[in-house]
């Protein structure tokens, strides 16, 4: 049986959001505690990584990640508590959803067809749209 997966984004408000990859980001700097380690381990350019987290960190109240310019004494970033809380706060919703997900489309799973091979690695297995209303009132 295959699993659908989920794949969502949270939205803040006014340009404040997160989604797997900021926060795929955000647990590579906080298990290296280097952004540019971590836009590496990514295959993302360390200019990509910087953008990411600047709208992170812009995006909250609270910093997410606070930096370290480099040179002599190395640079470095670390994640706030408050970071780490955003960390646990999707993967734990995350978890919930994709059980919810794997128990509504069990009964369909199946009967789905592979991903072709040209897929990209952040391709859904599963897709839900938010589709508008289109019925002519």
């Amino acid at each position: 049986m295959r699993a659908p997966a989920v794949r969502f984004r949270v939205d803040f408000g006014r340009g404040g959001a997160i989604g797997p990859g900021k926060i795929e980001l955000l647990e590579h700097i906080g298990s290296g505690g280097s952004l540019s380690q971590a836009a590496r381990e990514l295959g993302m350019s360390y200019r990509r990584a910087w953008q990411l987290l600047e709208s992170l960190n812009s995006s909250f109240d609270e910093r997410v990640v606070l930096t370290a310019k480099g040179g002599r004494g190395g640079g470095g970033a670390r994640l706030t508590p408050f970071g780490r809380l955003l960390i646990r706060s999707y993967r734990d919703f995350d978890a919930e959803v994709q059980q919810r997900a794997a128990r509504s489309f069990r009964a369909i799973a199946d009967r789905s067809r592979p991903m072709p091979a040209t897929w990209g690695r952040h391709r859904p297995a599963a897709r839900i749209v938010r589709l508008k209303d289109r019925r002519k009132v």
